[in-house]
């Protein structure tokens, strides 16, 4: 027997649920991270990437997946990183804020 053909009693290749749902979460952290609402699924995406990797691994070849599996991962670290961007632009925007209200309080009104 070669290795090009498989066995009768082989089960068929099927696509690993695991991966869409990672992949899924992924994507949704893209589109909501701005928000900092992409941290929920980021988190839960990198979480469930762990289990489904491990049981890519444990098909043997059976569970296909592997690539949506690491786009998932991709677009979770992704939306983290909008997230933290969107905290940090927040931040910057509160700063200025307070700055710009606060700014001549602190003085006598016949300082220049």
């Amino acid at each position: 027997m070669t290795s090009s053909t498989r066995h009768p009693l082989d089960p068929d290749p099927v696509r690993a649920t695991k991966a869409t749902a990672v992949f899924g979460l992924g994507l949704l952290s893209v589109v909501t991270g701005p928000f900092l609402g992409g941290l929920i699924p980021a988190t839960l995406a990198l979480l469930m990437a762990r289990e489904s990797h491990r049981e890519l691994v444990a098909a043997d070849g059976f569970l296909l997946g592997a690539r949506r599996l690491r786009s998932g991962v991709r677009l979770a670290w992704t939306g983290i990183v909008l997230a933290i961007a969107g905290l940090v632009v927040l931040a910057i925007i509160g700063l200025l804020h307070y700055a710009r209200h606060r700014g001549g309080a602190d003085f006598d009104s016949t300082v220049n």
